[in-house]
């Protein structure tokens, strides 16, 4: 298969469904070769044995692409080191990685155990960090080898890590650690060839269909529908291309037929007493900055 990915290994993981399943697609679709990564688990993490990173491998092969499935637990160093090792023994090489796998376990905070903070943490922040140390590790070696790769990460935040989310208290703790993780290793792997950004997608996935059932319908027939989670895979594919050349460290926002390019925490005004404040001062110098300031976006959940 022809396309802006051909020659390209890709691992995509939580790939058996909803926005990994549609890059996994999608890179296939420009020529990649896919590692299909899912542990085939329920909407809470739960285990499950339906074989949904399988389902997926067929559906590239039977439209002529090349794929093959993985299912280890990517929040383990095992699973995640096996994911370079899985993409090396099936097609000789490594160049794009699109950490995308997680899961819910909403509760206001009052009511959210340890466990499912633990264990949103795990899924999403860790499951992250862990697949991208191995694949850094992997890149780094061959650059300093001589072959220097044009390698690309793609890792998933999510509006609820750039605004915050009612509800959602430890994914949005997560989803905002994410982008952190995100800038500081494509400051760490550019020298290596390796670019890495973040997107925050909405789309409807298992994890959006009934939290926000409204906005994520799909539309009357013959309507545009902006919730598909197809919507989001061409960036994506593009991110994790070769045509990316000097796009790292950004975070883009994707929705329907919009892409957004996030800004981040910038210095706004600011106040110099060059000495130190009272208490009172400080309080009154805040109001003056934040009277200045542009009013925060609200939380998702309050609109």
């Amino acid at each position: 298969m022809t396309g802006i990915c051909s020659g390209r290994v890709a691992v995509v993981t939580g790939a058996g469904r909803g926005l990994g399943r549609a890059h996994a697609l999608a890179l296939a679709a420009e020529g990649a070769k896919v590692v299909v990564n899912d542990l085939g688990v329920g909407l809470d993490g739960a285990a499950e044995s339906d074989g949904p990173a399988r389902r997926v491998v067929d559906e590239i092969r039977a439209l002529g692409g090349e794929a093959v499935a993985h299912g280890g637990d990517i929040a383990t160093t095992d699973g995640a080191a096996s994911l370079i090792t899985t993409a090396l023994e099936a097609f000789g090489r490594f160049d794009t990685l699109v950490n995308n796998a997680g899961f819910l376990r909403d509760r206001m905070l009052v009511n959210l155990d340890e466990d499912d903070w633990d264990a949103v943490m795990r899924v999403h922040l860790k499951g992250h960090f862990l697949p991208l140390k191995h694949a850094a590790a992997h890149w780094r070696a061959e650059a300093k080898s001589g072959r220097t790769p044009q390698a690309r990460v793609v890792n998933t935040s999510s509006g609820a890590g750039l605004l915050g989310s009612v509800g959602q208290g430890n994914y949005s703790a997560a989803k905002a650690g994410i982008i952190g993780l995100t800038l500081v290793a494509a400051a760490e792997m550019g020298r290596y060839g390796v670019q890495i950004n973040a997107i925050a997608p909405a789309a409807r996935t298992r994890m959006t269909e009934h939290t926000f059932a409204e906005t994520m319908a799909a539309p009357g027939e013959g309507g545009f529908d902006a919730m598909a989670p197809g919507n989001v895979s061409p960036l994506v594919v593009w991110l994790g291309s070769a045509a990316s050349t000097g796009v790292t460290g950004r975070v883009f926002e994707v929705e329907g037929g919009r892409i957004t390019v996030m800004e981040g925490w910038r210095p706004g005004p600011t106040a110099d007493k060059g000495d130190r404040w009272s208490p009172a001062e400080a309080g009154e110098a805040a109001l003056g900055l934040l009277a200045a300031s542009e009013s925060p976006q609200p939380v998702y959940g309050t609109r």
